[in-house]
């Protein structure tokens, strides 16, 4: 039995998109459904996260399906047991180590309250998350995403969103004022034109002109 969880894509999502974007409309209809996995414990997804920062998202896996299979449930206790060298053994550089150390510590110690983060918007999310040793907006932005199901998430910092951007519009570089320009022409759902700038972003994807 599949009991994985997927970002939800409303219907009037895809219609809002297509109708705001031609170009992007057109990737959507070959594209298709996307069904992107997500975890709902906003512990795990941003440890998860931070093991994600700047390695690829096969690299990623690996790491994480180690750290899974060796700790076993993770949270901030069996994160808070295991010490430095051991969860450095599942791939993991002493940097992440001490970051994913010191944020199970304080969730474990009620220093910080995890939770509070679902009552926060998205910029006081990354405010709040931003106080922590090793996480910036990337990485608050990926929680929101596929933890929080926030549905107008889009990152400047990703680059495979930022490649996505270039690929669809024929861009050799995004700028702050040019990806503010696509922000706002997505928004309320920047998050559904992330999961398909994402798909667009592989190489296996060519954008034919109409």
């Amino acid at each position: 039995m599949n009991n994985t969880l997927y970002f939800p894509i409303p219907e009037e999502a895809i219609s809002y998109l297509k109708k705001k974007d031609k170009k992007l409309s057109v990737a959507i209809d070959r594209i298709g459904e996307i069904k992107r996995p997500i975890n709902p414990d906003l512990f795990s997804a941003l440890v998860n996260s931070i093991v994600g920062q700047q390695i690829s998202t096969k690299a990623q896996k690996t790491v994480w399906n180690r750290i899974k299979n060796g700790v076993g449930v993770v949270t901030p206790k069996s994160i808070h047991e295991f010490d430095r060298e051991e969860l450095k053994s599942f791939g993991l550089s002493y940097r992440k180590v001490d970051y994913i150390k010191d944020f199970s510590a304080k969730v474990y110690t009620n220093e910080f309250d995890i939770e509070s983060l679902t009552e926060m918007t998205d910029d006081e999310v990354c405010k709040q998350l931003s106080s922590l040793k090793g996480i910036g907006n990337w990485t608050a932005e990926m929680l929101m995403l596929f933890s929080m199901q926030r549905q107008n998430i889009l990152s400047f910092g990703d680059l495979a969103i930022i490649r996505g951007i270039c690929k669809l519009y024929g861009h050799k570089e995004v700028d702050k004022v040019r990806f503010e320009k696509y922000r706002k022409r997505y928004s309320p759902y920047g998050s559904v034109a992330s999961l398909y700038l994402w798909a667009i972003s592989h190489e296996d994807f060519v954008v034919r002109k109409s």
